[in-house]
């Protein structure tokens, strides 16, 4: 306790101010992340729910930290830093158009062991979602991490996922759910110009190459070989 008001005197701020800083941000997150359906929150959003009545430069930086150790002690969540990817063709742009690209955001990854989130957490209305991306991810992945407009919805199309359909019994409209990969920064999309005019990619974005993802897709792809090669064996 001494040292939680040590360091909020540091900023000239009460230690209740400090926690109802911190309170605020967390609250902001949770209903964040419930509203947008777990897409990224830009930092600069939390900077301004701190810096609205305070103008001590660092302060910022204490808060997230605090909110963060909170929401991982008391909430079992952990408020994981996400750095911008930006779209492999971009890499030969100017430095001020980088700005933009490499904005810090987060999201919040369950701590919990898998069979206690699958048992008390996870909605299992929204476990088609959870499929869906994983599905389209590996797709991605497979294809080297990026892969034309086209191609993908070649493979989609196989699995009965059509662009024009709006009323899908389980994703509903498919544009829409693949755009959302898009929002939650599973995929990024990046325009490229050829010789026959502009071709549209879907590239992984950070959340796809977060190592944890990573190993999971790795895993999934795996045991689908795996599963693959013991049909054909049985078959012969």
């Amino acid at each position: 306790m001494a040292t939680s008001r040590e360091d909020s005197s540091q900023f000239d701020i009460s230690l209740e101010e400090k926690d109802k800083l911190v309170a605020e941000v967390i609250r902001y997150v949770l209903f964040k992340t419930h509203q947008n359906s777990g897409c990224p929150i830009k930092r600069d959003e939390l900077t301004q729910i701190i810096t609205k009545n305070y103008r001590q430069r660092a302060l910022p930086a204490f808060v997230i930290h605090a909110a963060r150790e909170k929401l991982s002690t008391i909430f079992g969540y952990e408020m994981k830093e996400l750095q911008r990817s930006r779209p492999s063709s971009a890499n030969q742009g100017r430095a001020s158009q980088q700005s933009i690209a490499d904005a810090k955001s987060y999201v919040i990854i369950s701590q919990l062991p898998a069979d206690v989130y699958r048992k008390y957490v996870e909605d299992v209305n929204t476990a088609h979602l959870t499929g869906f991306t994983f599905v389209i991810v590996s797709i991605v992945y497979l294809a080297g991490g990026k892969i034309a407009e086209d191609g993908l919805w070649h493979h989609m199309r196989r699995m009965g996922l059509y662009e024009n359909e709006a009323n899908h019994p389980v994703l509903g409209n498919i544009k829409q759910a693949l755009e959302a990969l898009v929002q939650q920064r599973y995929l990024q999309k990046d325009k490229v110009s050829g010789h026959e005019g502009n071709t549209l990619f879907y590239e992984l974005a950070e959340r796809a190459l977060d190592e944890t993802i990573n190993k999971k897709i790795k895993e999934y792809i795996s045991q689908i070989v795996k599963n693959d090669g013991a049909s054909s064996t049985d078959v012969e």
